[in-house]
């Protein structure tokens, strides 16, 4: 047991979750307190000594769910026989129950698929959880073709099952006859409600059908093995220009969280910030209590300052949801910074702090840019050399030494020209210039990429592919 635990957490680790010593030592401590038996216990405990972040939580489950599996020998895969014993004994029952009823054909052997669809509907029709479970089981064994040893990830046995199983048309045959059965029919609110009541029922279904396969995979492959394939990165970890729809969903909902810490953090860093010269007046006063001996200098405390933010964004389709994120989190943060500036550009360049200001739904602010911005000049393809010279035109005088000047974009500038110029009279004037690049550093200054240009004139340029990034880079801001 202690191995597996251990296994357990290298591979949260390996799957990014920060899990200290004192946090694993937490977890077997734990384990004393609580029943081993009781699954749920044994899982929620886990998770309050290992997992610090809501977002973490899915990442977590799906770790224990392939190191804390059930792995007895009914779990051999491709061995059809091992279903044989209490299960096919249980469902033969049911078989002939249903046979009495008239609601069956036949009884006795392998069930035929109409048997088993029959017996699926009934188990929804009835909410009976026992039953669901089994017939995902039964389910799995007929229609998912497993084979011990076949390099077929489990997505594509679930494919195979629920392609059998014709789930939809199960739901309207669920819906019909719940409104057939009910005395004055359905209200269209009752009908919306007996539908949703299916609907939970049927995505219960497809989970233990997907836990099913899991669990039989590991009973093939060993646990290791089968968490390396789930592995997935957490939501700080996904790469902003590469996101699928459901990870950019998890970015979004794990940016709230994060601008709430960064906040905290940033405010306290401000106040604990090196220390000033010497007060020569107050040591001396100090040191009266001394006899006279200076013993304890005292420093002057400067007054923690506010940062001016200046942000030009490129927010052409390559960068686009780098540039979305960052916004929001500047945005999110804008109380520790004096005042926040933002410009956005392709080819043509907008300022657009008017969209964020009094709303409170920055979403709804940064969807405003995308639409309603005005950044195409010819043929909106990124050129940067023509934004950065009529930003500097018309605003570069507003720079002074209380800004800090952020350029966000991958500096693919098309072959144009790049004006870095820009960029160095920027420097001249301002406190800062950083640049944050959305690309790995192996893909700076190939093809089009002439971000070495603009480095030159920078105090820094960072990788930013993701939302551990962005966040170290605003404690280094700070």
């Amino acid at each position: 047991m202690l191995d597996l635990l251990s296994g357990f957490i290298v591979e949260l680790r390996r799957a990014g979750l920060p899990v200290a010593l004192t946090e694993s030592l937490d977890s077997m401590e734990a384990m004393t307190h609580i029943p081993i038996e009781d699954r749920d216990a044994f899982k929620y405990a886990l998770a309050t000594t290992l997992v610090k972040n809501e977002s973490h939580w899915k990442a977590f489950e799906t770790v224990f769910e392939v190191y804390f599996s059930h792995r007895g020998p009914q779990y051999k895969v491709g061995d059809t026989s091992a279903d044989t014993s209490e299960l096919e004994d249980w469902l033969q029952e049911q078989m002939d129950q249903m046979q009495q009823q008239g609601e069956g054909s036949g009884g006795g052997g392998d069930m035929t698929p109409e048997q088993l669809a029959e017996m699926l509907y009934r188990a929804m029709m009835n909410g009976d959880e026992a039953m669901m479970r089994a017939m995902a089981r039964a389910a799995v064994t007929k229609f998912a073709g497993m084979e011990p040893g076949r390099p077929v990830g489990g997505t594509y046995y679930l494919y195979r099952t629920l392609r059998n199983l014709d789930l939809e048309a199960m739901m309207e045959r669920l819906v019909a006859e719940s409104e057939e059965s009910a005395p004055d029919g359905f209200t269209d609110l009752e009908r919306k409600l007996e539908r949703e009541e299916y609907e939970h029922r049927i995505d219960d279904l497809k989970k233990e059908i997907e836990a099913e396969i899991r669990r039989r995979l590991v009973a093939d492959r060993g646990a290791e093995a089968m968490a390396k394939t789930l592995r997935k990165p957490l939501p700080e970890d996904v790469d902003f220009m590469h996101a699928s729809r459901d990870e950019m969903a998890a970015i979004r909902k794990a940016i709230q969280p994060l601008t709430r810490k960064l906040a905290a953090r940033l405010a306290r860093k401000r106040r604990h910030k090196r220390r000033g010269a010497l007060d020569f007046r107050a040591t001396v006063r100090a040191s009266l209590s001394y006899g006279g001996v200076p013993a304890e200098p005292k420093f002057k405390h400067p007054r923690p300052n506010k940062p001016e933010l200046i942000v030009v964004a490129d927010i052409s389709g390559s960068v686009a949801a780098f540039a979305r994120f960052t916004l929001h989190l500047v945005y999110a943060l804008s109380s520790q910074f004096s005042k926040v500036r933002s410009f956005v550009f392709i080819d043509g360049i907008d300022e657009v702090t008017h969209m964020f200001q009094g709303e409170e739904d920055i979403t709804r602010a940064v969807h405003r840019v995308n639409t309603e911005a005005d950044v195409i000049w010819v043929d909106g393809h990124s050129d940067y050399g023509h934004a950065f010279e009529v930003f500097w035109d018309k605003w570069g005088h507003e720079i002074n030494s209380k800004s800090t000047v952020i350029f966000l974009g991958d500096a693919r500038n098309n072959y144009h020209a790049t004006n870095a110029w820009v960029v160095k009279e920027s420097r001249k004037r301002a406190r800062h210039v950083f640049w944050l690049n959305p690309e790995p550093r192996s893909y700076w200054d190939t093809g089009d990429s002439v971000i070495t240009e603009y480095a030159t004139h920078c105090d820094g340029v960072f990788e930013c592919r993701n939302l551990r990034q962005l966040e170290r880079f605003v404690d280094h801001l700070a």
